[in-house]
């Protein structure tokens, strides 16, 4: 099946893990990547225009995008943040498509089918993607978000705001 067939949310979200048998695992290895703690002026974050699904693996392509263009600030000058986790399975009744099929087949009405990966159910508004970045780094960080929107499925913008430093009490 092509990503586009899950793209369209419908229907309820199927989540309870604990009922499906041989769930995938998601493909984000890592929902957070660089230096929590730094001292960033920036936060730039990739928000989505629309409602939709976004695949696990189209998650997992932006954020190594993102992630292949910002590194070359170095891993401590920088915070990676994933917002979204792809708790949606998705199930597909797969058909039969051999060699010396000269029909189609047609199956079963509504079969519930087996599962076959996982996605993130998105409104429009939601921040997908977020980057924390000193000053002089801004530019670099909006071209890594620009490069991330590209794998994704959905429109999305970026919004930037400044960071306000703690103030001690």
């Amino acid at each position: 099946m092509k990503g586009s067939n899950y793209r369209v949310a419908r229907g309820m979200p199927y989540a309870r893990r604990e009922y499906v048998h041989g769930s995938p695992q998601p493909k984000v290895s890592k929902f957070t990547v660089g230096n929590p703690r730094g001292d960033y002026d920036f936060r730039l974050a990739l928000v989505s225009k629309e409602r939709a699904q976004i695949r696990h693996n189209a998650l997992e392509a932006a954020r190594v995008a993102a992630n292949k263009t910002i590194e070359t600030i170095g891993e401590g000058n920088y915070y990676l943040v994933v917002k979204v986790y792809p708790h949606v399975i998705l199930r597909e009744n797969k058909m039969i498509a051999t060699a010396g099929a000269d029909r189609l087949q047609e199956g079963m009405r509504r079969a519930f089918g087996k599962p076959v990966g996982l996605a993130a159910r998105v409104d429009h508004g939601t921040t997908l993607l977020e980057i924390y970045v000193k000053r002089d780094n801004l530019e670099l960080a909006k071209r890594a978000l620009n490069v991330a929107s590209s794998k994704l499925p959905v429109e999305t913008e970026i919004e930037i705001s400044e960071v306000k430093p703690a103030q001690a009490s």
